[in-house]
């Protein structure tokens, strides 16, 4: 049986990784620490063979005023939890990392992509992954995973916008393009490999399909009995417009397949299911 540590008790992915396996009870023992205070010091964990470090900040406005608390949290307290883990006698320690690394809005990822962040949150996170990088040893496995948009029942993000957005409206720009995004339960299968195996390096897992964005929402209407009109007339004007928030949800901004193959599937539903998993 193998023991994990998942950091963080208010995680999305940390929970649903727990509740994933609880499928396989007789192979995992799952615990939780919190992070919020300095008593995770005291605690004993060396008897842990995997830790799975998804404590952080995210999801909120970056702000002059938080900036510090992306620092403070995703970097240093990431760092310091690590080098506790090390010393303490964990020998394989995953981390929740983020495609914003990259820093890119619309194009391709591949293994020349230069790692160029542009907001707090991804530069926080890159310079977590530079800091645990010089923890690694023969006796200190480190993995970093760096997923796309995770979605999935219940998540934050702009997943449950489109969605209540493929439920109210009656039309939808009809637009052709590629997103990588990853399913919470490939995910999750994805990690529980990665702890079997005690894999070491940088992931970067996805879905097998890219999403295309018009695609899903029509998938999301048609599973709510709602009916949505496909039009390309706002395309032009949508083209033309250089927005975060368009670009996030129509423009293209995938991984190159080949930095998402491993030597198990870990996609444990397809995209269509997937879809109807979250919504139900």
């Amino acid at each position: 049986m193998k023991r994990v540590l998942i950091t963080g008790t208010n995680s999305y992915i940390g929970n649903y990784l727990n509740d994933y396996l609880k499928d396989y009870s007789n192979d995992y023992d799952i615990d939780f620490i919190s992070l919020r205070d300095g008593s995770w010091k005291n605690n004993d964990i060396h008897f842990y063979d995997s830790v799975f470090h998804v404590a952080g900040l995210a999801h909120i406005k970056e702000t002059n005023e938080n900036k510090h608390l992306y620092y403070e949290i995703n970097r240093d307290l990431a760092y310091e939890f690590a080098n506790y883990c090390k010393e303490s006698g964990i020998k394989h320690f995953i981390f929740l990392s983020s495609m914003s690394v990259y820093g890119i809005e619309n194009g391709t990822i591949n293994k020349g992509t230069a790692l160029n962040p542009n907001n707090h949150y991804g530069k926080s996170k890159l310079e977590a992954e530079i800091l645990l990088e010089n923890l690694q040893s023969e006796s200190f496995k480190l993995a970093i995973l760096r997923p796309p948009m995770v979605y999935g029942k219940d998540t934050k993000g702009n997943y449950p916008r489109l969605s209540k957005l493929a439920i109210k409206t009656p039309a939808f720009p009809n637009i052709d393009n590629e997103r990588s995004m990853i399913y919470i339960e490939n995910l999750c299968e994805f990690v529980r490999l990665l702890i079997d195996d005690e894999g070491e390096g940088i992931f970067c897992p996805q879905n097998k399909e890219y999403v295309n964005t018009t695609h899903m929402v029509k998938l999301i209407a048609d599973f709510h009995g709602k009916s949505l009109w496909l039009t390309k007339i706002f395309n032009p004007i949508i083209k033309l417009l250089n927005i975060g928030v368009i670009n996030k949800v129509f423009g293209n901004l995938t991984y190159d397949k080949e930095l998402s193959s491993y030597s198990k599937d870990y996609n444990v539903k397809d995209f269509k299911t997937s879809i109807e998993l979250t919504e139900g």
